[in-house]
């Protein structure tokens, strides 16, 4: 058991607190047994798992480690003051891990019937880039395109905050002009939002294929993502609000894809399956 926070493997552990760091290791820290759990069951290259016996009191949470020994998954075993060293938040469970990032290429993305996508401009809170990739899993997106300058979706608190949806969701990279270079190169359909859209967001039918774009907490969509979307659609709000905070935008605009879209499968369902009449006796 590892008691010393000076162990060479801790210290490694700790930075991968700074994104440089997780860049340059192509790993994350994750901690607590939901996050643990959604790795292991989504297939995710765990590297280390790191317990501290005396904090893991839950069956559920010796379930796991058992689970993770028999997947031969190496576990750093470490006493209580070592993993609330490394703990990121109050009351920690006693399991955490380090695990491989899973990027894809926006090349080899080849839209299909029923996919849609979010992708986020410059998106800088990781809080709200957590909550979008969780809102997205709901509904059925495939995967978070992350232009320029955006957050890291394996910082800490949008891992927090996506609820272990980091590993359903496909994420990829890019800058503006690659994304609108695949945008024509696929023919995907693009729908922005924006407060200076004259569409309301509900009298949009959704095409499908779709890719919902959304610009920067603090700027928006900007003129030059106008121009490649094929449509633009905003979110009426009758209040002193100018302006809705950014995962919740993007969360009421996913609704409305979804809602159409369960819609639309009802309708067909009725269609194909046409209830019998009543035969009065």
């Amino acid at each position: 058991m590892i008691t010393s926070s000076a162990n060479s493997q801790i210290k490694q552990i700790r930075k991968l607190r700074d994104r440089k760091e997780r860049h340059a290791s192509g790993t994350f820290y994750a901690e607590g047994l939901r996050i643990v759990a959604e790795a292991t069951l989504s297939g995710a290259k765990i590297e280390t798992a790191v317990v501290s016996p005396e904090l893991l009191t839950s069956d559920y949470g010796q379930q796991l480690v058992r689970d993770l020994v028999a997947r031969r998954v190496p576990i750093l075993e470490v006493s209580a003051e070592v993993f609330k060293g490394l703990a990121l938040k109050e009351n920690p469970q006693g399991l955490s891990a380090v695990i491989q990032q899973q990027w894809h290429a926006l090349e080899d993305v080849q839209p299909t019937v029923g996919s849609f996508w979010v992708a986020l401009d410059a998106v800088a809170d990781p809080g709200n880039l957590g909550t979008i990739l969780r809102t997205n899993d709901a509904v059925g997106g495939k995967g978070v395109i992350l232009l320029d300058y955006s957050t890291d979706p394996y910082d800490p608190t949008a891992m927090r905050a996506s609820m272990g949806a980091v590993f359903s969701q496909h994420l990829i990279r890019a800058t503006f002009s690659d994304f609108a270079a695949w945008k024509r190169r696929t023919g995907i359909q693009v729908v922005g939002t924006s407060g200076e859209a004259s569409l309301d967001y509900q009298e949009m039918s959704y095409p499908d294929p779709l890719v919902i774009l959304m610009g920067s907490e603090r700027q928006g969509l900007q003129e030059h993502h106008w121009q490649i979307c094929d449509s633009l659609v905003r979110i009426p709000m009758v209040g002193r609000s100018d302006s809705l905070n950014l995962a919740v935008a993007t969360a009421v605009t996913l609704y409305e894809v979804f809602n159409q879209r369960r819609a639309k499968d009802v309708s067909q369902s009725s269609a194909s399956h046409p209830s019998k009449g009543i035969i009065k006796q």
